[in-house]
């Protein structure tokens, strides 16, 4: 029987500190993933993001360093450097784009696993017996 891959998100349960830490780290390097680990929604727009950002922002490099290649030697000649910025802006904004939204994504998820362990913070301090003297 084949296996069942579900992306569905389960009823979201208190999370200890260490799972939380574990879903910061996980945010950090994969923006989206953590939060999707801790049960948040918001993991699938924060991975869309930085899914998109990545492949826009590869994609925007490959074209610029391409056209770097074939055009340096005409760009070095050129006695207008301004010129010579406005056609490398024209190629390179592709790959800013892609930047920006994967560090929008990244941002998100920070922002996220901040909440995360606060919120983690909170459900163990509750759950803490009180200190005796």
């Amino acid at each position: 029987m084949p296996m069942k891959i579900s992306l569905a998100l389960g009823p979201r349960q208190p999370l200890s500190r260490q799972t939380a830490w574990g879903c910061f780290t996980t945010n950090l390097a994969m923006p989206g993933f953590g939060s999707l680990v801790a049960g948040r929604i918001s993991g699938y727009p924060q991975a869309a993001l930085m899914m998109v950002g990545l492949v826009v922002s590869v994609l925007g490099a490959v074209r610029l360093f391409s056209w770097y290649a074939a055009n340096a030697s005409h760009l070095q000649d050129t006695g207008d450097p301004i010129a010579y910025f406005q056609q490398m802006w024209l190629v390179m904004r592709w790959a800013l784009l892609g930047l920006g939204l994967f560090g929008l994504g990244w941002l998100w998820a920070l922002l996220t696993s901040l909440a995360i362990l606060s919120e983690a913070k909170k459900t163990e301090a509750g759950g803490v017996p009180p200190r005796l003297h």
